[in-house]
């Protein structure tokens, strides 16, 4: 295979896999990354993981804080002469200035079969709607948000035990085969080009904390779907008393009750148990408002939850 002029615009550790097979591969003339953001406890400024990857490997690395108008940087990548860029999760819109810089243009290791699920939060999205199969998709970027045409795709299957967590790492490993093979056939000038279908595309936003919320009025199985796919970030969550209650482990039941959606009906060693639009759900482990996780059992009995009493 022709090794390519390559830079990578990525930023979290799903781009981290695709910068060293480029690296390994390739010949990366830049790495571009989000600009380093507090994060912890104390609040220190932290680079993102694919900038730290670029500091390890000796790579050129910037982090503009925009992208847009920015001379300089428009400039920088017109130096570098390259065959091609990709963007793996780097969490802005390019300017329409800069997708022509490249020789081939930009290609984008997208996290989901498009059109469905555009946008920031694919793989969250596709658990939390219970999907049963995904992929990656390397896409032609343009101006739009996810709107290119398809260049190469890999499905995967969706296991019934997948989180986000498990989703992200599989996906991750599959972008970076995905992206082999699709900078192989273009150095052959073989890579298909295929204009996405637009009135099937979807939406993936960004989560937010609302989104963790349990619908106690869903399905059980909605339910779990939605833990699936929140469990990295904002996690799952109830209230109870007006007061917030994380759920950290959480279990469907082949077992209902004609008691309403959200209403404790058992309290047990193994959990307790709450009823939803179908079937029951069993809480395992929880954490109360300002407190360390705990057993369901353990919470239930230290804060006299009642059979009968309703969540949310």
């Amino acid at each position: 295979m022709t090794r390519l002029r390559v830079a990578l615009f990525g930023s979290p550790a799903f781009a981290v896999p695709v910068l060293r097979m480029l690296n390994k591969e390739h010949d990366v003339k830049l790495v571009v990354t989000q600009p380093d953001k507090k994060a912890g406890r104390g609040l220190k400024l932290t680079p993102p993981a694919t900038a730290q990857e670029a500091k390890h490997l000796n790579l050129p690395l910037a982090q503009p804080g925009r992208l847009k108008n920015n001379t300089d940087f428009h400039e920088r990548l017109q130096q570098l002469e390259l065959d091609v860029a990709v963007t793996a999760a780097y969490g802005k819109l390019l300017p329409e200035s800069l997708l022509s810089v490249p020789a081939h243009g930009f290609l984008n290791v997208h996290g989901s079969l498009l059109p469905k699920y555009r946008g920031a939060a694919p793989i969250q999205w596709a658990l939390i709607n219970g999907e049963t199969e995904t992929g990656v998709s390397i896409m032609q970027t343009e101006a739009g948000l996810d709107t290119g045409p398809v260049r190469h795709v890999r499905k995967l299957l969706i296991k019934p035990e997948d989180n986000a967590l498990s989703l992200f790492n599989a996906l991750s490993e599959l972008g970076v085969s995905a992206l082999q093979e699709a900078l192989e056939l273009l150095s052959e000038g073989a890579l298909p080009s295929v204009p996405q279908n637009d009135a099937l595309a979807t939406i993936a936003p960004l989560l937010t904390k609302e989104d963790g919320q349990i619908r106690w009025s869903d399905s059980a199985d909605a339910i779990m779907n939605r833990f699936r796919g929140v469990i990295a970030w904002p996690g799952s969550w109830t209230l109870r008393n007006e007061k917030t209650l994380k759920v950290h482990d959480l279990q469907v039941l082949d077992a209902s009750n004609d008691a309403e959606a959200g209403t404790v009906v058992n309290v047990a060693s193994d959990g307790v148990d709450v009823m939803t639009a179908d079937k029951l759900v069993r809480l395992r482990t929880v954490q109360a408002a300002g407190k360390a996780r705990m057993q369901a059992f353990d919470w239930a009995n230290g804060y006299h939850v009642k059979v009968g009493e309703r969540l949310g």
